[in-house]
Formats: C-alpha cells, structure tokens, sequence
C-alpha cells in the first residue's frame, strides 16, 4: 500500500506511521520546576545522538492547547534533567507517570516510586531503573504539527554523567542488556523488552576489500 503521509489518508483504523519506526527506545525524564516540584514522563521518541560528548535528544508534543510538556518547560528554566532506564519490572510505574498530571503533581510519588539523588544535577533519579543519564539542557527545535498538541519540542541535552548498577555489569566489563531488559516502545499500545541478541563484527577496511575481490574472482 502507499499513502500520502500529509494527507494521511492510509484508510486504516490507526496512522500506522508510529508502527514503521520501532522498537523505539523509551526515555523516562525525571526533571523538577522552579518551584521545586518534581516532573517525571516517559517520551518514546527519545535516542542517543552522539558519544563523545554524548548526547541524546527526545520529542515531546504539546497539551491540547497548545502549551509546552512540563519536561520541557521545566528543563528550560533549570538547564539539567536525568534520562532514566525503563526496564521490563518497571513497566507499570512507568505508564502510571504517562498518564496527564497538574504541573504541581509529583508523579514518582504518584507512582509509588522512591527517588534517589543525582551526582551532578538537582533533579533526581529513578532509584530503582538500572540506568541514568544526568543532563545539561542544551537546547530545543520547534517542529510544526498540524494541529496545537501535534507540535513537537525537539530537545536536545548533553550527558554528564552515567550511572549503571553494577549488578548488570559482567565479569568482562560488559553491560548485560539481556539482564537489564529494556522496555522499548512498538506502536498503538504495544511494548516489547530487550530478550535476545546478536553479535556481527565489523569488517576492517582490508577484510572488506578482500572479501569484494574474493566475491568478484568467484563470479568469474
């Protein structure tokens, strides 16, 4: 099937376009406002940008009327936010802080979730994900939408810090992923978890040319 993505006129009961680009890695941003009330959503549009520095980004769309996300809004006016690691046990939690709260909400507590001080920045961490990254706000690019909640803030921050549980690191040094078990998003209202993996080593730049000539005497 094709369909024109402006006019969105696939004819399906759902816009399959969130279904195409998956699994999708899911950033649960932990921030707090200038009154000192603590935010924490989880955005599905959320990835790593680059390493060194490294930075990661997520897209967060507006309320109905039009107005900024409170992790935007709130990472903004601070300058620093903390990236939080959903894993499979965490799966609940996480869609309770998904769900629409006041601004003066603390959804950790909302969801029943126990708080645990940075290194770095004032906002906190998750203290039961396996995973954080502090951040420093760097910065934000407005996408248009066609409607006032479609628009999108494409926010952008460097990380400062990295905390891993030491129970998901092995002998070897390795993150243990298949451990952690990552909680990625799919489209409509589906999920999946990080259960399997493999491993295929790069090619060096003489490997890859032997190999070509290799292809190339065998098809002679």
């Amino acid at each position: 099937m094709f369909y024109d993505a402006l006019k969105n006129d696939h004819g399906l009961p759902f816009n399959p376009f969130k279904s195409l680009v998956v699994p999708r890695p899911i950033g649960w941003l932990s921030t707090i406002s200038k009154d000192g009330i603590i935010n924490l959503a989880p955005y599905s549009f959320f990835n790593a940008l680059s390493y060194d520095p490294p930075f990661v980004m997520i897209s967060a769309g507006c309320r109905q009327d039009g107005s900024k996300k409170d992790t935007v809004q709130n990472a903004e006016d601070t300058g620093e936010f903390v990236c939080n690691m959903v894993n499979y046990d965490l799966r609940d939690q996480m869609s309770k802080t998904a769900e629409m709260f006041a601004p003066n909400i603390d959804e950790m507590k909302e969801a029943g979730l126990e708080a645990e001080p940075a290194k770095i920045v004032k906002p906190p961490r998750v203290k039961a994900a396996p995973v954080h990254f502090e951040c420093l706000y760097h910065d934000t690019v407005i996408l248009p939408g066609n409607e006032p909640e479609s628009v999108h803030h494409v926010m952008f921050g460097k990380v400062i810090g990295v905390h891993i549980k030491d129970e998901f690191i092995t002998e070897q040094g390795l993150v243990d992923i298949l451990k952690i078990r990552p909680l990625a998003r799919l489209g409509y209202k589906d999920y999946t978890t990080v259960d399997s993996k493999l491993s295929m080593a790069k090619r060096s730049p003489e490997e890859e040319i032997a190999a070509r000539r290799a292809a190339q005497a065998a098809a002679e």
